[in-house]
């Protein structure tokens, strides 16, 4: 999940948005063999009974993205098939001042103390692979985002044994297209339909007590598109190598640039630059937080923050052929508590909205859908007030200039002591 720079904006239009009970989309876009039985001499109650078995198979069993015996669509807890022993990420040795911590005892000592932190990690890591495996292969054109988010949100509630703030989903699912960046996904009563030339960008995470994964890949279905996921998933791939224990933040940056914008697209006729969305970033997740305080640049800042032992990140990284500057679009969906307890909303609406706010979410992000999904109606003026009070915090839909097209990967990765274990990691990107 992307948080954007851009933290001083003039939120006034999306509050007016807010209050209106319409929903709109986003902006510019369109919305409209079993056996046979043989065997004759059965009796009539006997067929039908074999019959009945045999449409009550709705889902075959296949190998799935390393978990054998998993079903499609997937439909087994990871818990079931890993019995607590989850596969690790891709590692990554740490080199040059930091090789010593490969064979260090006191090292190793270290990294048995956030075991159970990692197998965590690993088993919401593998939620998502499953989910996103399936979701790669059903996405296609002529699909409403709606439904999209349905399948992958009821899949992560599945594979993840959703258990109030022991397992569950870490954010909502984010379905955004074209020069939308981020942070769009369908409220209630919205349909937007994918369409042949459209860049979709699914981002959604995955958390066990409160560790959270967060990935995200890039779908387009013309391959006109192909150098700007490449450049995308490129300039991915090298800020989590060039990550590390005692790296400097802008340094990761100033890589990550270099590579993006060595790229160039043509699209009708015209060859364009791809540049980095300067006002995006990668970031750092804590317990139940989403966004914990450092930020991740894509570009050259001058950022001289290190990153520490122990840390999770996000690399997260947006390439796009407009601006390379996004502005906050549309009408809200995102939403997340501020965690400012010393501020009390003041109207009763408001009031019951956060407890329940508080009982399903706490810190995690949320919806509206959400919000519709355990039963609250009529809330719009209480979380208005909320938003306004500065108790929950507004994440608009974000977006570079129309026309343009922007792509998006990120993973999610731990600073072991003793290795970088890039937790998301899968056969797929």
């Amino acid at each position: 999940m992307s948080v954007a720079d851009t933290t001083g904006a003039d939120t006034a239009a999306v509050d007016q948005k807010l209050a209106e009970l319409s929903v709109s989309s986003p902006a510019d876009h369109g919305s409209t063999d079993a056996k046979s039985d043989d065997d004759h001499d059965q009796v009539d109650g006997e067929k039908k009974k074999k019959k009945k078995k045999k449409s009550g198979n709705k889902h075959k069993k296949k190998k799935g993205p390393g978990a054998a015996g998993q079903t499609t669509p997937p439909t087994i807890p990871v818990s079931k098939l890993f019995l607590n022993k989850y596969p690790e990420g891709h590692i990554h040795e740490y080199i040059d001042d930091n090789s010593y911590r490969t064979t260090s005892e006191e090292m190793r000592a270290k990294d048995r103390l956030c075991e159970q932190q990692v197998n965590d990690l690993r088993r919401a890591a593998e939620v998502h692979r499953e989910v996103r495996s399936y979701a790669r292969s059903q996405i296609k054109p002529g699909m409403d985002l709606a439904d999209i988010a349905e399948m992958i949100e009821n899949g992560t509630r599945t594979l993840v044994e959703e258990n109030g703030f022991q397992s569950g989903i870490g954010f909502p699912t984010g379905l955004s297209i074209n020069h939308c960046a981020a942070h769009y996904t369908p409220n209630t009563g919205d349909h937007v339909i994918i369409q042949n030339d459209d860049v979709l960008k699914v981002d959604f995470g995955v958390h066990v007590n409160g560790h959270i994964i967060d990935s995200a890949f890039t779908m387009t279905w013309n391959d006109r598109y192909d150098p700007l996921l490449q450049a995308v998933r490129e300039a991915t791939n090298t800020g989590i190598r060039e990550a590390g224990i005692d790296v400097r933040l802008g340094d990761i940056g100033a890589a990550i640039q270099e590579v993006m914008e060595s790229y160039e697209i043509t699209l009708d006729g015209k060859t364009l630059p791809i540049k980095c969305v300067r006002n995006l970033c990668g970031h750092n997740i804590g317990p139940y937080t989403i966004h914990s305080g450092k930020s991740v640049p894509i570009v050259a800042n001058g950022d001289q923050t290190k990153m520490e032992e122990g840390e999770l990140f996000a690399i997260e990284t947006f390439g796009t052929t407009g601006t390379g500057l996004v502005h906050e679009e549309g009408v809200c969906s995102h939403y997340a508590k501020s965690g400012d307890e010393t501020v009390q909303p003041r109207i009763a609406s408001a009031k019951k909205l956060l407890g329940t706010i508080n009982k399903n979410f706490g810190t995690l992000p949320f919806c509206r859908r959400y919000l519709d999904r355990i039963g609250e109606s009529h809330y719009y003026m209480g979380l208005k007030h909320l938003v306004d009070n500065g108790i929950v915090t507004a994440y608009p839909p974000l977006c570079d200039s129309p026309g343009s097209y922007t792509a998006q990967f990120e993973h999610t990765f731990i600073l072991r002591p003793t290795c970088k274990e890039v937790l998301s990691r899968g056969e797929d990107y």
